[in-house]
């Protein structure tokens, strides 16, 4: 059995794909079993994204696989849930995500310290294929330093 605060989901591609220029912790508006199958570490971030709806913030593409023990009433795996945020924050996200064509990605899933689901997000911008083959370099390099230390 897991404590409350030991799931921590990442989604390690938005690292390599988005410069991550801001972060938000945002509540996700769940239905019953879907906060089950998260505490049983059964959700993944691949390829999830946010967009508007009106003025409010959505998730896409999120898989939270179905429960276990759920019967007919089980959620579906891969609907668009409501996130949960400040006004002003909010307004803040639309504005950037209008006027520059920054995205907004999924970075952490995990569970607070009151048992509730929270999902860190980033403005993001994308990288361009030179930057991306700086990262890698840059991480090849910090991982060479590493191995030298230890000896």
């Amino acid at each position: 059995m897991h404590k409350k605060a030991d799931i921590n989901i990442k989604n390690k591609r938005a690292w390599f794909d988005y410069e991550v220029l801001d972060k938000y912790i945002a509540g996700i508006q769940l239905v019953g079993t879907e906060i089950k199958s998260i505490r049983e570490s059964k959700a993944s971030l691949t390829d999830t994204y946010c967009q508007f709806y009106g003025k409010e913030l959505w998730v896409k593409n999120m898989h939270i696989a179905e429960y276990s023990f759920g019967t007919y009433n089980n959620h579906l795996p891969r609907r668009d849930r409501k996130l949960l945020l400040q006004k002003k924050e909010l307004q803040k996200l639309l504005r950037q995500t209008k006027e520059s064509g920054k995205t907004i990605i999924p970075l952490r899933l995990f569970i607070d310290e009151n048992g509730r689901a929270k999902l860190e997000i980033g403005l993001c911008q994308g990288k361009h294929t030179y930057d991306k083959r700086q990262s890698l370099k840059e991480k090849d390099d910090k991982r060479e330093i590493d191995r030298m230390m230890k000896k």
